[in-house]
């Protein structure tokens, strides 16, 4: 008896400790997950611990949407025949527009891997590539929303991931949703999306070329997360989400503003804060660094030409008659645009580059953007010629004050979507200077670019600065010396071919 009451007494403390052990044992489980989790992220690099926070936000945004998202709604019962066939050929017309422009990003591939060396052409395609993936899915998760979903006059506040109502493609007062600003365009959600993104992708893309050659791989891909989910859609929430320059009758039909310039800004910033490349500038004068392939430049310009088909046409979002006007008007920019660039460059440089002449079909087509439906083709040609001119003498001026960049990115999109969208102001044929005697219109353009601008180098500078001092924006001098084909990817373009060293320290001049 006693034994057995001694036994029993014994036990007790054991079973309980045993017990208090059981219940603590998933505290610690917990507690070794988290502390083996924190050890995993210490031992990541600082880039890929700055990408933590934009997965995290993604990821609790994506359990909302997972919820929040309305199904694409029917169309109503009581469409006639001919109205179902109107939205089915607009649909297919801003479809075919969109797959025009999605495909601009093989014309701006090839035409910065062409005027860069053959040592950064894994690179720069690399870059081309996942700026546009990275775009879709930044313009997806807030992008659209902030651009185009309803809020207040500076800034959407609804939208995010698609979700929310909308019964598209009713418009005007018939639509219902949280995209007011589209309601205009007769078409589901799906196309107004997709034309959208590749506008997006293509502001991202400008800012490549001019940082070319000597920038991180990683901070450009977050600087283009940044660009295209923030301040891309702000400043066009002003001016095509229905924001307060749409009120004040700011026009920028397909985006000389809202597109070319904040990408040209964007750009301008990331050359300045990351610096020229090495060689660029030797004893304060620039030294020629030639690109490497200017077959391939050629061709990625003729494939921006065609693609602007869909760009500035596609604009309308609708199969109607003023995208034979739009197509000419823009083919007649680009066209004089090439015409004065070579004559210029002829004549000040004294041969007649090939790089000019590329530049100057694309300053043509970047000016006439913004006013391509509301101008004359008399019109379109004198902006053309005018984007032409600029071009030369803008790429001269960039080098003079030791801007570097390596395609003339910043000469094309910022100076020319400048000059197109204040050549609304002066040749748009219902309210511009040289046809009605006002300045209205040319005040409001004027007021734009300025506080497009104003925004866009703000939020850019900001980012850029806070990029190079937590991660550096520059690869090393050695890294540089190599080619980011080595350096960032492990691989090289041309395996096999001698090296270009051009312009380098040790490489032949």
């Amino acid at each position: 008896m006693t034994s057995k009451l001694n036994f029993s007494q014994k036990s007790k403390p054991r079973y309980r400790r045993r017990r208090s052990s059981l219940r603590n044992a998933p505290l610690r489980r917990e507690n070794s997950i988290f502390q083996q989790l924190f050890s995993a992220i210490g031992r990541l690099s600082p880039s890929w611990k700055a990408c933590i926070p934009l997965a995290s936000i993604i990821l609790l945004l994506s359990a909302y949407t997972a919820v929040a998202q309305a199904p694409p709604g029917d169309l109503p019962e009581t469409l006639t025949d001919t109205e179902e066939l109107r939205i089915a050929l607009d649909t297919m017309w801003v479809v075919i527009a969109s797959i025009l422009v999605i495909f601009m990003n093989a014309g701006f591939a090839m035409l910065e891997t062409g005027f860069c060396r053959q040592k950064n052409a894994v690179n720069i395609l690399s870059k081309n590539l996942i700026v546009f993936a990275l775009a879709t899915v930044a313009f997806w998760a807030i992008g659209f929303g902030f651009m185009f979903g309803d809020g207040n006059p500076f800034i959407g506040f609804s939208g995010f991931f698609l979700a929310g109502p909308d019964n598209s493609p009713a418009i005007e007062e018939a639509y219902v949703g949280v995209f007011d600003s589209l309601s205009w365009t007769g078409v589901p959600l799906a196309a107004k999306f997709l034309f959208q993104v590749a506008f997006a992708g293509t502001a991202a893309t400008i800012v490549s070329g001019a940082v070319a050659e000597r920038i991180k791989f990683v901070d450009f891909l977050i600087f283009s997360l940044l660009l295209v989910g923030i301040v891309y859609p702000i400043t066009g929430h002003w001016v095509w989400g229905g924001g307060w320059l749409s009120e004040l009758g700011f026009l920028d039909f397909a985006g000389s503003t809202v597109v070319h310039s904040v990408g040209g800004w964007a750009a301008l910033m990331g050359a300045a804060f990351v610096g020229p490349r090495l060689g660029k500038y030797q004893d304060g004068r620039p030294v020629a660094l030639p690109g490497h392939n200017m077959s391939i430049a050629t061709l990625g310009c003729l494939i921006l030409w065609i693609g602007w088909f869909g760009f500035n046409p596609g604009s309308t979002m609708a199969a109607n008659h003023t995208i034979a006007h739009i197509a000419v008007t823009t083919n007649i920019a680009a066209a004089m645009g090439a015409i004065s660039a070579t004559l210029v460059a002829w004549m000040y440089l004294g041969k007649p580059d090939l790089s000019m002449i590329i530049n100057g079909i694309l300053a043509g087509l970047v000016a006439i953007t913004a006013g391509c439906d509301g101008v004359s083709v008399f019109g379109a040609a004198i902006i053309g010629t005018i984007g032409g001119i600029l071009v030369v003498f803008s790429v001269t001026f960039f080098d003079s004050i030791q801007i570097d960049d390596p395609v003339g990115a910043t000469s094309v999109h910022l100076v020319n979507g400048i000059w197109g969208t204040l050549a609304v102001g002066l040749f748009n044929v219902e309210s511009g200077l040289f046809y009605t005697g006002g300045l209205a219109q040319l005040g409001v353009q004027f007021l734009g670019v300025a506080s497009v601008g104003g925004m866009t180098v703000l939020l850019s500078t900001i980012f850029w600065v806070a990029l190079k001092y937590f991660l550096g924006i520059r690869v090393t001098e050695d890294e540089e010396l190599k080619g980011l084909d080595i350096a960032e990817h492990g691989m090289e373009a041309y395996s096999g071919f001698l090296k270009d060293n051009r312009g380098m320290a040790g490489g032949s001049p």
